[in-house]
Order: C-alpha cells, then structure tokens, then sequence
C-alpha cells in the first residue's frame, strides 16, 4: 500500500511538472512568453539605440526604466531603436517590432530624414503609417510622439517645414507631444560624441529628464 501511494504522489508531481514545462513552451521548445506587465516600446533611430555609448544600460530608455520603476511603474521596457532608421525603415520593421503586443509606443523617428533631406509629405506621410499600424495592433494603445528638429544648412523654407510636421501631427492624431528630444543637449560639445550629434552618457541623463515627465504622463 505504501509503495503504491508513492507511486501516485510521483506521478502527480510529474503530471504537473509537465504541464508546467508545457504552459512555458510550444510544441518546438521555444520559451512563451509570460511576463504579464505592460509593454512599453521606444521605437526610433541611433537615439534611442544609445549610440556611441559603453552599453544599453547608459541609454534615456534604461534610464527611463529606472525612473519609472522608482516612481513605482513597473513596466516592460522595450528599446526598439535602430541605428541610421528613417521613418521609412520604421515602417519595414514596425510589424515585428510590436509583433509581442503594444501598450505603450514611444515614436522618435525623422531626424535622419531631416539631415538627407527627405521630402518633408513623405516623413509625415510615415509617421501617419506608423502610428496607424500601431493603432490596428491595440486599438487601445497610447502613443507619445517624440518631437525633433533638423539642422538650420537644410535653408529656412525646409527647416520650418520640418519643425512643423510634429506639432501638426500630435494634433491630427490626438496624441501627446514630447519636447524636443535634445533640448537640453544640442550644440553643448561636452554633452555630445566627437561627431556633435549623439549624446555621451551625461548627455542621454539630460535627454532623459527631457522625455520622462511626457512618458510618465503617458502610462500613469
């Protein structure tokens, strides 16, 4: 009898064991995902990918996490920022990008458009896209969009065109709009890398405080 019991009791255990490993894993072994938390994506260029910096853990998104998590916001964050992106190649990489699900999407895209000098109804035309395919992945998801400028040799006509895609288009789409992403860093040499556009690390901290108020707004 007492060998019996403990026959049982191993097999349930390895009953549940199973379908635990089951619960974690498709029929291939790869990993499901299982972190319930709230998705937040930070989609944009070298930016937001941090570069130039010793790691990922120096860029505004890792500070951000950091600053959110004080604030007792435990969300997961997502840095899908991409060195050298435009807002065209955003939409080719969108789809895999919010493919885990979208709660929160954070936009910074159009600053190396603005230094090639993209046509000014293309860059808006793929922002509009971009929070359009978004919207469709979560109907219910909030959007920040984060404003940029472009630099003053493009000449004055395309310059104020440029800065005025972002301010028109939070308002056509009823989202929020950052300040912009550099503001307290641009044209500051000991802020910036050798090459006077990506922050140092010091300089992604400020970029950091810039952004924070406008995604903490967004998710609270």
């Amino acid at each position: 009898m007492k060998n019996k019991i403990t026959y049982i009791l191993i097999f349930t255990l390895g009953f549940f064991s199973f379908c635990k490993s089951e619960s974690n894993e498709d029929k291939a072994g790869k990993k499901i995902e299982t972190d319930s938390r709230k998705k937040i994506i930070f989609f944009g260029d070298s930016l937001t990918a941090g570069m130039g910096l010793n790691g990922p853990e120096e860029s505004y998104v890792a500070l951000i996490d950091e600053k959110l998590k004080k604030d007792g916001l435990d969300l997961k964050v997502i840095n899908a920022g991409l060195s050298g992106d435009t807002t065209s190649g955003g939409i080719t990489r969108l789809d895999w990008s919010i493919s885990k699900g979208v709660d929160y999407f954070v936009l910074e895209l159009g600053a190396n458009d603005g230094m090639r000098g993209i046509d000014i109804t293309l860059i808006e035309t793929n922002l509009k896209k971009i929070i359009a395919r978004v919207r469709e992945k979560n109907p219910s998801v909030k959007i920040l969009l984060v404003r940029m400028l472009t630099f003053p040799n493009l000449g004055p006509a395309y310059v104020k065109k440029f800065d005025s895609i972002y301010p028109r288009l939070a308002k056509e789409a009823n989202i929020p709009l950052s300040p912009f992403l550099l503001e307290k860093v641009a044209g500051i040499k000991d802020l910036n890398q050798k090459d006077g556009i990506h922050p140092t690390a010091e300089g992604h901290k400020l970029v950091a405080e810039t952004l924070y108020p406008s995604v903490k707004k967004l998710v609270k």
